[in-house]
């Protein structure tokens, strides 16, 4: 039985990567809606700052522990988490299960370069999948147009790489005009399928420290992983208070 672990507010499925895609690939055969949302510790930052977009993360069927600040807060609280469940691996999982099931997928988001290669990649390394369409993020993301175009391919799979809160904003009011498929935003996971952007090292994901390898990458990031300290910060109250009671 799936049971739910809350962190500062935002309730994590807490399953294993394996158990995530048995509970997807049922939901995917019986044809049910299901928004997927992969969260780390910036995003539980943005929502508990952000009312409109916590309750969009409170709309998902599922949201997964991406991020290892999660699983070490899940701990520190006393209620652990399994396990990490890196949104990469879990789109990958789907995009094996579309493959052997020969599912429609549509993928959107990124530079108009990037998702070109990453349909390239895809359609090699899962020949068997349909692709039903793609189309890259630079457009205006209220635009009900792109909706309507996306819903009349009938995407069995669908995969939002415009970073949160846009994409979680987009799945909502894409999911409230179709009667079935998973739909799941994936931020920059397109960068890494298209070969843009390597992965971590194998070494560096063992230690859990992608972050800082990102960071040293991208010093650009710094100011969005500024927001780590507040997160710990917030995590050691909420703990204080949990003793109190």
């Amino acid at each position: 039985m799936n049971s739910k672990v809350t962190i500062l507010g935002i309730p994590f499925d807490n399953m294993t990567r394996k158990e995530f895609l048995k509970a997807l690939y049922e939901r995917l055969n019986t044809g049910q809606k299901t928004f997927l949302v992969t969260a780390n510790p910036e995003i539980v930052m943005y929502a508990r700052d952000n009312p409109d977009y916590y309750q969009l993360l409170m709309q998902a069927d599922f949201i997964a522990p991406d991020g290892i600040g999660i699983v070490k807060a899940s701990h520190a609280l006393g209620t652990p988490i399994k396990e990490r469940v890196p949104g990469f691996e879990l789109m990958l999982g789907l995009l094996e299960i579309a493959d052997l099931e020969k599912k429609n997928v549509y993928f959107i988001g990124a530079e108009e370069e990037i998702i070109e290669l990453t349909i390239s990649e895809v359609k090699k390394k899962w020949p068997d999948i349909k692709i039903a369409g793609y189309h890259h993020g630079y457009f205006n993301h209220a635009d009900p147009e792109m909706i309507k175009k996306v819903k009349k391919t009938e995407p069995d799979m669908i995969f939002v790489a415009f970073g949160f809160p846009r994409q979680e904003k987009w799945i909502s009011n894409y999911l409230s005009q179709v009667d079935h498929g998973i739909a799941v935003g994936v931020g920059g996971s397109f960068d890494v399928l298209s070969g843009k952007t390597k992965r971590a090292p194998k070494l560096v994901q063992y230690f859990h420290v992608e972050w800082l390898y990102r960071l040293i990458k991208q010093p650009s990031r710094y100011k969005r992983m500024s927001v780590l300290p507040k997160f710990l910060q917030e995590i050691y109250r909420q703990k204080k208070k949990d003793k109190v009671q």
